[in-house]
Formats: C-alpha cells, sequence, structure tokens
C-alpha cells in the first residue's frame, strides 16, 4: 500500500493548497506516481488536485463516513500509487461540536486513524522564534498526531528563516522549506472559494509555477521520505450511496460540478451506468435515462442562459413526469420556480418545484447536516438518515407548497426544521449528500 502524508496548517489561508498542488507537482516531474485526498466537505481542491496528478483525487470525511468507508476509500486510492497526499481543511484540529459517523470532521482524526505524519504550514508573517511555540503546541496537543515536519510560509529573509526555523529545530522537528513572500503563485477566488479548476485561465502553467516554487524553496525528497504506510484497515467496498437508477443522467457543465467522486464511482460499482449532458449547452437528460441528477454549482452565474435553455428545460419536465429527478444546491436552485440573481433579475427556471431562491439577497449557509427522509423515494426509505452538508449564499425567498424532503439537524445536534422540497417525481434541497448514515456495526 502506498505511503502517506498530511499537509495541514494552524488555520485556513496558511497556504496548505499552494504546498499541496506544488508537492503534488513537483513529486510527479520526479517520476512518482502521486494520489491526492482532501480531508472534510470540499469539491473545488480535489478537481486541482487531479488536475496536478493525472489520478481522481478522493475525499475523507470522518464526520459524515462511516469507518469502512472512509477506510475503503483511503485504501483505493492507494492503488496504484507509490504516495499518498492528503490535504486538510481549516486548522488541523478544527472540527465540529458532535460526533458523526466516525469523529467530529477534524484532520488530526485522519491522520490518528491512519497514522500519517503530518507537514504542518506556519505562516511566519510577523513572528520568528514565536513560531517554534506554535509548533510546540501542535506537536503536544495530541500524543496519537505526529507532526512530521514544518514549512515556513510568508518568509521575508534568510535571517527569518534562520531565526524561526532554529528555534524550531531545536524542538527536534526537521524544517523542509521555507517560502518567500509570492503573490504571484495565488489562485484566482470567487464567493465559494477558489475558481474551479476547469474555469482557470492556463491552469497548466499555474501549476508547473506552483511545482517549481515548491521544489526550490522544499526539500521534496525529504517530504516524501516523511510518509509512512496508514494503519487503517482496508475497510469496505460497498458504496456510500446505493445509485438514483440504473442509468442514471448527471447534469455536468460550468453550471453543475459539485457532485462527489466517491458517490458516482459507488454508484459505478454498484452496476449503475452514467451518462453526463450539458443544460447550458441545452442539452435534455438522455431520454433512455431512468433517473436524472443536478449537482451543486453555480447556477446563479449563469441564471440567464438556464432560463433560455428551452430543450433542457423542457427535458428535465418531461423526465419528471416518470422518473426521479434529484437536485442539490445549485441543481435544487435551478429546479425552483425562479432564480434571482446577483444583479437583482429574476430568471423562470425549470418549475419542477416551488422554491423561489435569491443571490442578490446573500446569507451564508455553512455547516454539517444530519438529514432523515420524510418520504420514500430514490434516496431511501423514509426515516432514512442521510449525512451531508450546506454552503451556499442563496437565499429562500418563498419554498412553495411543496412537501418537505427532510427534516435536519446540525452538527452539534440543533434543530432546523424541514428543508427541501419533493413534488411527484421531483425532489431537492440545499444539503449535499456525502454518504447514507449506517450505525456502528452496520456497514458503510
Amino acid at each position: 500500500m502506498a505511503n502517506g502524508l498530511i499537509v495541514a496548517a494552524p488555520a485556513s489561508g496558511t497556504g496548505k493548497t499552494t504546498v499541496t498542488l506544488g508537492l503534488l507537482v513537483a513529486l510527479r516531474e520526479r517520476g512518482v506516481r502521486v494520489g491526492a485526498l482532501k480531508a472534510g466537505p470540499d469539491y473545488i481542491d480535489p478537481a486541482f488536485h487531479q488536475a496536478a496528478t493525472g489520478r481522481p483525487s478522493v475525499n475523507l470525511d470522518n464526520w459524515a463516513m462511516g469507518p469502512d468507508l472512509l477506510d475503503g476509500l483511503a485504501a483505493r486510492a492507494a492503488e496504484g500509487a507509490d504516495l499518498l497526499v492528503c490535504e486538510a481543511l481549516m486548522g488541523l484540529f478544527d472540527g465540529v461540536a458532535g460526533v458523526g459517523a466516525t469523529g467530529t470532521g477534524s484532520t488530526a482524526e485522519i491522520a490518528a486513524r491512519t497514522g500519517w505524519p503530518v507537514l504542518l504550514v506556519v505562516n511566519a508573517k510577523g513572528q520568528s522564534q514565536s513560531a517554534a511555540a506554535l509548533v510546540k503546541g501542535f506537536a503536544s496537543y495530541r500524543d496519537d498526531v505526529r507532526i512530521g515536519g514544518v514549512i515556513l510560509n510568508n518568509v521575508g529573509s534568510p535571517r527569518h528563516t534562520a531565526l524561526a526555523g532554529g528555534a524550531i529545530e531545536a524542538l527536534g522537528i526537521p524544517v523542509l522549506g521555507s517560502l518567500p513572500r509570492s503573490p504571484d503563485v495565488a489562485l484566482p477566488e470567487r464567493h465559494l472559494g477558489l475558481v474551479q479548476a476547469g474555469e482557470t485561465a492556463g491552469l497548466a502553467e499555474r501549476l508547473a509555477g506552483l511545482g517549481r516554487f515548491v521544489a526550490a524553496h522544499v526539500d521534496v525528497d525529504r517530504v516524501a521520505a516523511l510518509a509512512t504506510p496508514s494503519r487503517a484497515g482496508l475497510g469496505s467496498a460497498a458504496p456510500a450511496m446505493p445509485p438514483l437508477g440504473q442509468r442514471v443522467a448527471i447534469a455536468r457543465d460550468a453550471a453543475f460540478t459539485f457532485a462527489y467522486p466517491h458517490l458516482l464511482d459507488g454508484w459505478r460499482a454498484s452496476g449503475a451506468e452514467l451518462s453526463f449532458f450539458s443544460p447550458l449547452a441545452d442539452e435534455p437528460p438522455p431520454a433512455d435515462c431512468d433517473a436524472v441528477y443536478l449537482p451543486g454549482g453555480y447556477p446563479e452565474l449563469h441564471a440567464g442562459r438556464l432560463s433560455a435553455a428551452a430543450r433542457f428545460r423542457a427535458g428535465l419536465v418531461a423526465a419528471a413526469r416518470g422518473k426521479p429527478v434529484y437536485g442539490e444546491c445549485g441543481g435544487y436552485m435551478a429546479m425552483g420556480e425562479t432564480l434571482e440573481d446577483a444583479e437583482g433579475t429574476i430568471h423562470p427556471m425549470a418549475g419542477l418545484l416551488g422554491v423561489r431562491t435569491s443571490f442578490a439577497k446573500r446569507k451564508l449557509h455553512l455547516g454539517y447536516r444530519r438529514a432523515t427522509l420524510l418520504a420514500d423515494g430514490p434516496l431511501g426509505a423514509a426515516g432514512t438518515v442521510l449525512m451531508g452538508h450546506e454552503f451556499h449564499y442563496a437565499s429562500t425567498l418563498s419554498r412553495g407548497d411543496d412537501a418537505p424532503l427532510v427534516t435536519a439537524r446540525a452538527a452539534d445536534g440543533g434543530d432546523l426544521g424541514a428543508l427541501g422540497g419533493r413534488r411527484g417525481h421531483a425532489l431537492g434541497s440545499f444539503f449535499h449528500l456525502i454518504a447514507r448514515f449506517n450505525p456502528p456495526g452496520g456497514g458503510n
């Protein structure tokens, strides 16, 4: 099995993604068959990982995923790889208040479960020897999490590196790199994070530049030598969620990109046939499908084109007369009555559900969700518990008179009430599905 390591940091915005992508490119340039993983719920970073490695990247989410699924995904990611690099989320120890399917969602729990060492990226701007105090705290916070090395970021000079790095190495923790301040290596961003990999201009050149930047300032060979085999089990090959049907049509273009690879791979492994269509190209779902999936994405940036896509809208309405049509977040918005864009223009949508949404009236909705189905349907029987998350800025102006799809609780147990809607064969919500919940001993 491939060795692995985790790139983490004390906080968000410290340089994890820069270091991860640069390492992936630099390792690949050395002939290493490197694979990537992303801790937690994230659609955007894994697409950059795949562009850097040439291999699909997989999410590991210990709040939403049961132990078997978590271990199984890590084991499958290691197949055909020499080395796995897992990019953390937020700060290393940051999670949520409530325990989910396996843990609280922190990257530290993945480090403890796998035994993979942590490469800690420390923002040294505005400090020197004090950085060692921070590293010492992280190294001693949990006995089952090992800080294998440190990379200093935002270093101003060789003297700065010597002061901060010398104090850290006095702790017995190696400093394996020192990145100078370089705003030129930043990737473009927008309201949900980085601009998606497929829309980033000159992505190959940007990634190559990141690889050269990291290779010039990091001892890549010593970083690779940190990696160790996972001590977790091999897990199960069972899918995170049964497929919606035997032949599933999936919307895929710049407006609909947020489909978790582990879900789709699990559907394929279960024997389902997946086909893709582009609503922005005014393509309807294939006529021979028996289920339609509209994943999340950025419909608010393309509302005018979606509203004008007459063949797509008519095909979606026709499909919903006899087949399940399921939408998540952006897909749910596209299934509704109207979508108000950032400029306040109201665009008619497919009208399969009564929801009316607005991107002009922004409000952040963010967090894990434990959702319970209220009726039998393609996602499971009534009472089935689904694990996932919300992350959007859109507001719901009206849910219409549709029956709700689920009742939901936040990670801390807070009651969020009824969410989403269902009408005939159409169903959707702002909830992004990660896995079906199984109690301990029940699989997943």
